[in-house]
């Protein structure tokens, strides 16, 4: 276990976040190795894609792990002109986790979470280091990020 789990674990405990912290040998950097370690599919696997905006605030898109992000969708939605995606270091300094493992709750952002991401019981996402998830139900993801339910993907 690393300080970015560490970080996480307290954090869920302190914020009474009914989730599983996993740990695994292998890494879950990408979907594919992700959904392998968990035993899991890819439709179970969510993506938390970090973008920045024209203020230079963090938006956390929460898709499913086959679906791609409409930026399009987003700028319409919040109503600004220019989003990118956010560097590694930027990732690192706004949420407090790595690229690779960033969570989709626990730390200030706009979380913005995929109606399809919402049809599942159990989702995987981010567990704040790249061999680790969190097994958690949409809904308890939406109450501890307080983020919005909205179609952000790509058709």
């Amino acid at each position: 276990m690393n300080i970015f789990d560490e970080k996480l674990i307290a954090y869920m405990a302190e914020n009474n976040v009914e989730a599983e912290h996993l740990i695994f040998k292998e890494s879950c950097h990408s979907v594919e190795e992700a959904a392998m370690a968990a035993n899991a599919t890819a439709q179970d696997i969510v993506k938390n894609i970090c973008i920045i905006d024209e203020q230079g605030q963090l938006i956390v898109a929460i898709i499913k792990g086959e679906d791609k992000t409409d930026l399009s969708k987003i700028k319409s939605l919040l109503g600004v002109k220019k989003l990118r995606t956010a560097t590694a270091d930027e990732i690192l300094e706004h949420s407090g986790y790595i690229c690779g493992g960033v969570p989709s709750f626990g730390y200030k952002a706009t979380f913005l979470i995929d109606t399809r991401v919402m049809e599942n019981t159990i989702v995987y996402t981010g567990g704040g280091s790249q061999n680790s998830l969190v097994r958690i139900s949409p809904k308890v993801l939406l109450d501890a990020n307080g983020g919005q339910v909205v179609d952000i993907r790509k058709s």
